[in-house]
C-alpha cells in the first residue's frame, strides 16, 4: 500500500503567530500565502493549519464558533482560497484542523442549547443534573478537565451542568446524538468540496463518555483519563466519518490520540484497513527527560533509554500493518531543542535531532520554527502567560502553596503551551520581522541571532541542515530507502547514543545521533561505509573501526555489511 501522504513531508502552521500581512499583530491567511514560497524552498509539500474558524479565542481557535465562517482577524474565504490554489500549484497538500469533540459556548447550536431542556439542540451537547450530597448542590461527578477544574460547568438557565472536558467556554458535543454526527459529516464535506486534502482532528480520542458516575481514583475533583479517553464507541465514531466523509473524498486524516492510548488502541485507529484514520499522532516520546524535577534548562538530562523505548515501540508495533508520523512536537510541547537538546550547542544539538527524527519510517510534521532552532522562552513573570490551561495550573498551585511563586514560575514556564506559541522569527528586524506593530504575544528576545533571514543563505545553518533532510526524503537516490525502509534500533542499551538502522531490498542505512557534550564512538564493526548520507560536521573521524563522535555529531551512512 502507498499513499501520497507516505512519500510527503508536513509542516504545523500555527496561524496566529505565523506571519502577520496587514499589521494587526495578529497572524493571518495573507500571512500563510506570502510565505508559501518560502515553504516551497524549504521542501515540504504538506502543510496542517491550526484553526482559523470564528472563534472567540478562548483557547486560540480550538473553541469554534462557526465551523464555515473564518475569524476576521485572520481573513475571509477568499484569502483562504488562494492560500489553497497557490499551496496547490507549488504541490503543497492543505489539511485542517477538524475540532469534532466541543464547540464554543458562543456557537448557535449551544446558544440554542442552553435556552430549555426540551429545545431542539439540547442533546448537541451533554447535560447532566446536579448531584446533592447533604442537600448542598455537587456537580454530576467529581470528573476533573485537562484545564485544572471541574469537567462540569453549571448553567442557572436550567439548573443543569454541562461537560466540558477543556475550558469553560468549551462543551463538550454529544456523539451519542445521530444528528451531530450528521452535522458534523456535512462540516467536513463543506471543506473538502472546496478542496482541502484532509484533516488533522482534535482531541479525536474523547468523543465517547463513560456513565456518569464518580472516578474512584481519588478524593475532589480528578483527573481520570479512563472516563472520557479511547473508550470503545469512539471507535464506531470514526468509521461513519470514514464511511460517510474520508472514504468518499480519499481524504488524508490523521488523529490527535491522546488520553493514554496505548499501541492496541492506536492501531485500532490507523492500521492499513483500519477504515478509520490515516494515522495517528501520539506523545509517548514527548517527556523522556527531567523537566519536571528542574527549575533551570541548565539542569536537564534527556533520558535517552526512555527516547529509545518511546519511539521504538511505535516503530516496531506498525513495521508491516500502519504508518506513522513523525513529529517531536507540536502546538503544546516546548520547543524541541530546549526541551531535548541543549543550548551551549545550539546548531549541532538542533541538526542532531532532526537527523534522529526525520530519517526514520513516517512521514515528517515539522512544527513552524523547528526549522531555524527556535527555544522555548524565558518567562520572567506570570502575567506572561497566555495558555489558559497554564495560567488555571499556576494559578491553582500558587493558591495552595503561595510562598512558592517563582519556583511555580520557573516550572510551569519550562512546559507550558505558550513556549511553542511565541512569533515566528523572520529577521533580526523589530518583532522579528513577524510584524510591524507590537504582536499579540510573545518575541523571543533571542531572535536577533535566531532567525530566517540569517539561516536562509547560510550553507552550515540548521535551516539548510533541514532543506537538505527533506530533499534526501523526497528527491535524493535514497528516498526510498528512507520511505519505506524497516527500521531496526542498534545498541539499544547505550544511554548516550541514539541509533538505528533502515533497510529496504539490499540497502542499508545506518543513523547515529550523540545526545553527548564529550567524545563517544560507534563500532562500524561488520559494516563498510560506502557513502556518507548526510552529517552535521564537516569530517567524520574513525579509529581503529569505530566513529569518534564529537558532541551532539549526526550522520547517516550507507553501508554493506562485511560479517
Amino acid at each position: 500500500m502507498k499513499k501520497w501522504w507516505m512519500e510527503s513531508v508536513g509542516y504545523q502552521i500555527y496561524i496566529k503567530s505565523f506571519f502577520d500581512s496587514n499589521n494587526d499583530g495578529i497572524g493571518d491567511l495573507n500571512g500563510i500565502y506570502e510565505k508559501l514560497d518560502y515553504l516551497h524552498l524549504l521542501g515540504i509539500n504538506l502543510i496542517w493549519i491550526t484553526p482559523f474558524y470564528d472563534s472567540p479565542m478562548d483557547d486560540n481557535g480550538y473553541d469554534v464558533r462557526d465551523y464555515l465562517s473564518i475569524a476576521n482577524a485572520y481573513g475571509t474565504i477568499d484569502d483562504f482560497k488562494k492560500v489553497l490554489d497557490k499551496a496547490h500549484s507549488l504541490g503543497i497538500k492543505v489539511i485542517l484542523d477538524f475540532v469534532l469533540n466541543h464547540t464554543s459556548d458562543e456557537h448557535e447550536w449551544f446558544l440554542e442549547s442552553r435556552k430549555s431542556v426540551d429545545n431542539p439542540y439540547r442533546d448537541y451537547y451533554i447535560w447532566q443534573p446536579p448531584k446533592y450530597v447533604n442537600g448542598v448542590k455537587r456537580e454530576p461527578t467529581n470528573w476533573g478537565s485537562f484545564f485544572g477544574s471541574s469537567a462540569w460547568k453549571y448553567d442557572e438557565q436550567t439548573n443543569q451542568y454541562f461537560m466540558k472536558i477543556f475550558s469553560d467556554k468549551m462543551p463538550d458535543l454529544n456523539w451519542e446524538n445521530p444528528k451531530v454526527k450528521e452535522a458534523m459529516v456535512n462540516v467536513g464535506k463543506w471543506w473538502l468540496d472546496l478542496g482541502v486534502d484532509g484533516f488533522r482532528i482534535d482531541a479525536v480520542s474523547h468523543l465517547e463518555k463513560a456513565p456518569f458516575e464518580d472516578s474512584k481514583m481519588g478524593e475532589g475533583i480528578v483527573l481520570d483519563w479512563f472516563k472520557f479517553s479511547n473508550l470503545p464507541k469512539v471507535h464506531d465514531y470514526l468509521h461513519y466519518l470514514y464511511e460517510n466523509l474520508f472514504k468518499q473524498y480519499d481524504a488524508f486524516t490523521i488523529g490527535e490520540v491522546g488520553g493514554e492510548a496505548g499501541i492496541d488502541q492506536a492501531t485500532r485507529y490507523a492500521r492499513f484497513g483500519s477504515e478509520e484514520l490515516s494515522m495517528v499522532f501520539n506523545f509517548d516520546h514527548n517527556w523522556c527527560n527531567n523537566i519536571h524535577d528542574i527549575t533551570d534548562l541548565k539542569d536537564l538530562k534527556v533520558r535517552v533509554l526512555d527516547l529509545k523505548k518511546a519511539i521504538g515501540k511505535w516503530q516496531n508495533s506498525f513495521k508491516d500493518n500502519g504508518w506513522l508520523p513523525l513529529n517531536w512536537l507540536n502546538h503544546d510541547q516546548p520547543r524541541v531543542v530546549s526541551h531535548y537538546g541543549n543550548l551551549a550547542y545550539h546548531e549541532k544539538s538542533a541538526k542532531m535531532l532532526a537527523n534522529l527524527m526525520y530519517l526514520g519510517r513516517g512521514t515528517p510534521f515539522i512544527y513552524q520554527g523547528e526549522e531555524i532552532g527556535m527555544t522555548s522562552y524565558p518567562f520572567t513573570s506570570p502575567t506572561e502567560f497566555n495558555d489558559i490551561s497554564t495560567i488555571t495550573g499556576y494559578n491553582n498551585w500558587v493558591k495552595n502553596e503561595p510562598d512558592k511563586k517563582d519556583y511555580i514560575l520557573k516550572k510551569m514556564g519550562l512546559t507550558s503551551r505558550d513556549n511553542p506559541r511565541t512569533m515566528m522569527q523572520w529577521s533580526s528586524e523589530e518583532f522579528a520581522g513577524f510584524s510591524k506593530v507590537k504582536p499579540w504575544f510573545l518575541v523571543n528576545p533571542n531572535y536577533k541571532e535566531i532567525n530566517v533571514f540569517d539561516q536562509i543563505n547560510d550553507e552550515n545553518s540548521i535551516f539548510s541542515y533541514y532543506q537538505k533532510l527533506i530533499s534526501l526524503r523526497r528527491f535524493s537516490k535514497y528516498k526510498d530507502l528512507i520511505t519505506y525502509g524497516s527500521y531496526d534500533m542498534l545498541i539499544e542499551n547505550d544511554p548516550i547514543i541514539f541509533a538505528y538502522e533502515r533497510t529496504l531490498n539490499q540497502e542499508k542505512m545506518i543513523v547515529i545521533n550523540s545526545f553527548s557534550t564529550n567524545e563517544e564512538s560507534f563500532d562500524l564493526t561488520g559494516y563498510e561505509i560506502e557513502d556518507i548520507i548526510i552529517h552535521n560536521y564537516d569530517k567524520l573521524t574513525i579509529d581503529n573501526n569505530k566513529i569518534i563522535l564529537k558532541p551532539y555529531e549526526a550522520i547517516a551512512i550507507k553501508v554493506k555489511e562485511t560479517k
